[in-house]
């Protein structure tokens, strides 16, 4: 079943594993995050779930988005999301979704703002080359250089990289596995690194992608004696390393 939740970005850290390995971990905290409405495909045209993350005070919202949320019964909250789940019919507003709906080895997509660079030029931007430093470059070592031909097709191609502002974008970084779960805390470490600052709001989802089957231990021994997979030489380091 398609899970989700929003939740704030804690930081990295690292755990180790029952071989003792190291495992590098971005702590996220997981909600608790309130169901404030539900969509119906009968009232919308579509089902989906909103759900509501991070108290705030009341102050700090407009009437609308208070009436919005006292309508479901939910106490001033800062973010508000909708998930378009497989199955919303489990949930209903007024539940609290926690920690603990994800399990450990879930693989997860988290999408989160990324950190804002400012106003970038071409060679931190692109990763564009410099001219070369020697024999009278002037003051244009870092700058984009031609941009165009002039008579065709006399103007400047879509998508040509340039200088602009770099980061602040929605990046999801897809497949990443939760290595722990704290229900108690809310708490969720998942393998790898994820956009955005520390303190930044995140999202988790279950992963998009399709995941592989195993198919038994002699699946990828290949019969193919020029491969790694099939040596069973002793002498071959291939073999002594498996």
């Amino acid at each position: 079943m398609e899970k989700a939740i929003i939740g704030k970005k804690v930081g990295m850290t690292q755990i180790f594993d029952a071989d003792g390995k190291v495992i590098p971990v971005t702590v996220i905290e997981a909600g608790p995050c309130t169901v404030v409405q539900k969509k119906t495909l009968e009232n919308d045209g579509y089902e989906a779930v909103q759900m509501g993350f991070q108290p705030v005070a009341e102050r700090k919202l407009t009437k609308p988005e208070l009436g919005h949320l006292a309508k479901a019964g939910a106490e001033p909250l800062k973010v508000l999301k909708e998930f378009r789940l497989d199955d919303c019919s489990t949930v209903n507003v007024g539940d609290v979704i926690r920690a603990d709906v994800f399990a450990e080895g879930d693989h997860v997509d988290c999408t989160g703002i990324s950190k804002g660079k400012g106003y970038a030029g071409v060679i931190k931007r692109h990763g564009a080359q410099r001219t070369p430093m020697s024999h009278g470059g002037g003051p244009v070592h870092r700058h984009a250089g031609s941009m165009g031909s002039t008579s065709t097709p006399s103007r400047i191609r879509k998508g040509k990289i340039g200088a602009g502002q770099m980061g602040g974008d929605q990046v999801t970084v897809e497949n990443l596995v939760v290595t722990k779960v704290d229900a108690e805390l809310n708490l969720i470490a998942v393998k790898g690194a994820i956009p955005g600052p520390n303190g930044g709001v995140v999202i988790l989802r279950s992963t998009a992608k399709i995941l592989p089957e195993k198919k038994g231990e002699g699946a990828g021994i290949s019969n193919n004696p020029q491969k790694a997979s099939a040596r069973v030489n002793p002498q071959k380091a291939s073999a002594r390393n498996r």
